[in-house]
Order: C-alpha cells, then structure tokens, then sequence
C-alpha cells in the first residue's frame, strides 16, 4: 500500500494489544488510508478557505476554517491510533496524494457556491468512505477504531448537513431573485 518494498510498520509482536498480529496489519493499512485521505481533505478544504471571496461569504470562510481544524484533531487521533496499534502512522503531504481516495480539488473556482459544492461532494465521499471502514473494524473485531470512525462520522454528516443547507439557501436566493426581476 505504501509503494515502496519496505513494510510501512513497526514491530507488531513487541505490543500487548489482544488483537492478532495479522489482524492489527489490516487495521493499520485501513487506518493509514484513512488518514492519507483526511489529510487530503483538510489540505483541499484550506484551499477553499484560502480562495472563497470573503467579501460576499464570509461564513462560508468561517465555516471551512471550522472544518479543517477538527479534521486536524482526527489526524491525530486516527495517527495515535495507528501507533497504538503498533503500527507507523503515514502522514507526509506526498504519502496522502497517494492514498486518498478523494479526487483533485478543482483549482480554477472562485465563486462559493462552487467552492460548497466541491466540498460537499468530498465530504460525502470522505462520509462513505468512514462508514465503509466502521464496518470492516468492527468485522476485524476493533471496537475501538469503529467507534473512532463513528466519532468521526457524525461530526462529517453534521457538517455535509450544514453545506447542504447552505446549496439550498442559495439557489432559493437565485430563485427570489428572478421571481422579483420577472
């Protein structure tokens, strides 16, 4: 997973967790995945942050910084989960690139219905992405990193509800506005 053929891990047997060593290697990778594409968020949201016009969103800015520092507190707790675990937490810039599961972030958008919009679709498939692996932790018998992506997951959904209202509002504010010019 980590492309290269030095294994991305510490020694599993020199760690007292309950779960089997074959067992902590997959939770690892699943977890190393996870925080390549939650840094990856964060990086992209920062870059909405950066370039949202402020003049007319300023929310929309407030709202993307909000966003990008509580994924900082899940980058640390899914990387002390990892090392926990006994594994290595992957977590460079060029490491994340490679693992995301999210698409680039368009660069050229300026306009922040464009900008909510991006970050919805993301954060959905960041949603997905959590829910998929609260399964597959709990299958693997890791309550622990289920409720972590649990945690995770609903504060994800709060915020997706969020930019959601947001798309909502603004096409009823473009719908208002042609009804009053016809």
């Amino acid at each position: 997973m980590n492309g290269s053929s030095e294994p991305c891990r510490k020694r599993l047997d020199t760690y007292e967790i309950s779960l089997p060593l074959q067992v902590r290697a997959q939770l690892i990778d699943i977890l190393n995945q996870t925080l390549a594409t939650t840094i990856d968020l964060k990086t992209q949201i920062k870059q909405a942050y950066w370039n949202v016009d402020i003049t007319n969103s300023h929310n929309l800015h407030e709202l993307f910084n909000e966003i990008a520092v509580e994924l900082d507190l899940y980058i640390d707790l899914l990387a002390q989960r990892v090392t926990t675990l006994g594994g290595l937490a992957i977590g460079t810039a060029r490491s994340a690139a490679g693992l995301s599961v999210l698409p680039e972030y368009p660069l050229h958008i300026v306009e922040g219905k464009d900008h909510v919009s991006s970050i919805a679709e993301r954060l959905a498939i960041y949603g997905n992405l959590l829910w998929e692996n609260i399964d597959r932790t709990a299958v693997l018998g890791d309550a622990d990193t289920a409720y972590l992506y649990a945690e995770v997951s609903m504060v994800v959904d709060k915020r997706l509800w969020f930019l959601d209202a947001h798309l909502v509002n603004s096409v009823l504010q473009v719908s208002n506005q042609l009804a009053e010019y016809n």
